[in-house]
């Protein structure tokens, strides 16, 4: 039997993080929202990262994060993840709030985000990398005392729309650290889709030497067209575990310049292409993440 490749779909936060209000100044429609989830649901996906817990004033899109919940209320099947993401303790005090809402661990994940870019990171987080980690630390202790998963994203792993190139060594050492705090998992984010096989490989080989692939997740965006050859390097190097959004839907809001918007994850739809074309499994079923990803593009056009 073909290994299987664990696929996270991130459409429902990071893919409408970064969609602009509406005309009248609203929001997508919670219930909209509820719907691309339910969707996702039926595609075979092994998690679906819901929201974020973060304050409306920075992210307008993702401010319904508790209403959201209720909606999902009772949806989720045995086998599945639902994952959010906290920028800091606050955060996470709303996402076991609505855990206790639920009677149940709705979200069973939670996941935090900091860079392999000091400069990146200020932008972001508005604070330097090691001050992300040391907000992390009361969320990792909660996470730990309520029987959660932590997934940590890096960003920027191979260049940052600020510095440049990123060395190999520093996405290495901020990843250690994280592991040694408690993460369960290392999201590698190539933030602004600058990867290519070559470089990607690079990265992987420098983290691998402190963090074996079991405990990584890699998270494409497809600027240039070469997410696939880097979804192909990482199975190489023994990852199996990505991160796609239906549609393709999605990129960081602080990685868009004033011209050009932040491009987009790369879509479910090819990520799942893309590892069965190199012979591993899915349990992807192409039909219903069609349906998804049409779903996606209507509640966002």
């Amino acid at each position: 039997m073909a290994d299987h490749v664990r696929i996270t779909d991130v459409s429902p936060r990071d893919g409408l993080q970064n969609e602009p209000l509406r005309a009248d100044g609203s929001p997508i429609p919670t219930t909209d929202k509820a719907k691309l989830i339910q969707s996702l649901l039926t595609t075979g996906v092994d998690e679906i990262e819901i929201t974020s817990f973060v304050s409306p004033k920075w992210i307008p899109q993702l401010g319904d994060a508790d209403e959201l919940c209720k909606l999902l209320h009772n949806t989720k099947p045995n086998g599945m993840s639902f994952s959010a993401l906290v920028p800091n303790e606050r955060g996470m005090a709303s996402l076991l709030q609505a855990n206790e809402q639920a009677g149940t661990d709705l979200i069973d994940k939670v996941s935090v985000f900091t860079a392999a870019s000091e400069t990146f990171s200020k932008k972001n987080t508005n604070a330097a990398i090691a001050e992300t980690l040391q907000r992390f630390e009361p969320v990792f202790a909660q996470a730990k005392e309520q029987k959660l998963a932590i997934r940590a994203y890096v960003s920027c792993v191979i260049e940052c729309p600020f510095e440049g190139i990123i060395l190999p060594e520093a996405v290495a050492d901020v990843s250690r650290k994280l592991l040694d705090m408690g993460a369960d998992e290392i999201d590698l984010g190539d933030t602004i889709g600058a990867g290519c096989t070559e470089t990607t490989a690079a990265m992987l080989a420098a983290v691998t030497n402190h963090i074996p692939p079991s405990k990584l997740v890699l998270h494409l965006h497809d600027t240039f067209g070469r997410a696939s050859e880097c979804v192909r390097a990482a199975l190489a190097a023994g990852v199996r575990s990505f991160d796609g959004s239906a549609a393709g839907l999605g990129g960081c809001p602080y990685a868009s310049t004033e011209s050009t918007r932040a491009p987009g994850n790369i879509a479910t739809e090819t990520l799942a292409f893309v590892i069965k074309q190199a012979g591993y499994d899915t349990r992807i079923d192409n039909e219903a993440l069609t349906k998804a990803a049409t779903i996606a593009q209507e509640i966002t056009a």
